[in-house]
């Protein structure tokens, strides 16, 4: 991830040099300061992953919405703008069972129907005798998804997956066996906040 950011920034960096060169130093400015973006958008912070029967946010941003179903599921929909961390983690430990991508739009993620229409990888963990599903939505701005694991992979709970560029949204599907931990509004982060508790009896 921070990988990344660098090469993006030294791209930048020497196209700034190039219009520098070319149309005075002054041309160069708006590079340097896209650069230094790049490196702050591209971070890659550690952690601390709670322990226990809970299933942690898989994204950086803010709860826009909690929506229940007949069955007593769940979906929690997480949006990010371009100043939160875009490094995705996995919400429960166990298997990634599917992992399914889906051509689509490039709405605004923060809306409702940014869910079902716009571009999105499906990933599906399982373990421990529970499920959870989460997508990786791209944005207006984010049309770049990358996912870093394949089915069969092993994961620990909070463990990277992958990352959205820039403006994105992930939603998070879970079973009635979860009791949901947030509310919308709130501001959560990858890894460290835990979206739901999963119920002993």
């Amino acid at each position: 991830m921070v990988i990344l950011g660098i090469y993006y920034a030294a791209a930048l960096v020497a196209g700034g040099a190039i219009a520098a060169w070319l149309l005075g130093w002054p041309a160069g400015i708006p590079f340097y300061i896209l650069a230094l973006f790049c490196l702050y958008f591209f971070r890659d912070p550690e952690r601390r992953i709670p322990s226990g029967e809970v299933a942690v946010s898989p994204a950086d941003g803010k709860i826009v919405s909690i929506v229940p179903d007949q069955a007593g599921a769940h979906r929690v929909s997480i949006f990010l703008n371009i100043f939160d961390v875009h490094v995705n983690r996995a919400p429960i430990a166990g298997k990634i069972a599917c992992i399914k991508y889906q051509k689509g739009q490039f709405l605004v993620a923060s809306k409702e129907q940014a869910s079902h229409s716009n571009e999105q990888n499906i990933i599906t963990v399982q373990g421990d005798g529970t499920r959870v599903v989460f997508k990786q939505i791209a944005g207006l701005i984010a049309r770049r998804i990358v996912c870093y694991k394949k089915v069969g992979d092993i994961v620990e709970a909070g463990e990277r997956v992958g990352l959205i560029k820039f403006g994105s949204r992930v939603d998070v599907f879970l079973g009635p066996e979860w009791d949901v931990m947030v509310r919308a509004g709130e501001r959560v982060a990858a890894g460290s906040s835990i979206l739901a508790r999963r119920r002993t009896a």
